[in-house]
């Protein structure tokens, strides 16, 4: 099992590309069909699954394709575990981040 708790970018991204890649097979397109789909060329597809590289767009775009758009809900929500965190991530929420000194 892969381990993102231990792994670099680069490696992340490599898994991302084997995942998309496997569930694409599994629905069983093409790389030109899913670009296709996903309104991509057949490169973008290329790229992201043999290298791991796309662009945030594209690879929402691939994501949504596939049909795994409501995979994302859980993907950054932020986590409550005590009342203490909860009133924390409140104040986060209302909190602008401080401005730079000029120099």
């Amino acid at each position: 099992m892969f381990d993102f708790m231990m792994a670099t970018a680069p490696e992340i991204c490599a898994e991302l590309g084997r995942r998309l890649r496997a569930r694409r097979l599994m629905q069983g397109w093409s790389q030109v069909e899913l670009a296709e789909r996903a309104g991509l060329s057949a490169g973008t597809i290329k790229n992201l699954e043999s290298k791991g590289q796309a662009s945030l767009m594209s690879f929402i775009q691939i994501i949504a394709a596939l049909g795994l758009a409501d995979d994302l809900g859980e993907l950054f929500r932020l986590k409550i575990v005590s009342i203490a965190a909860m009133e924390k991530a409140e104040r986060a929420n209302r909190k602008r981040a401080p401005r730079r000194a000029v120099k």
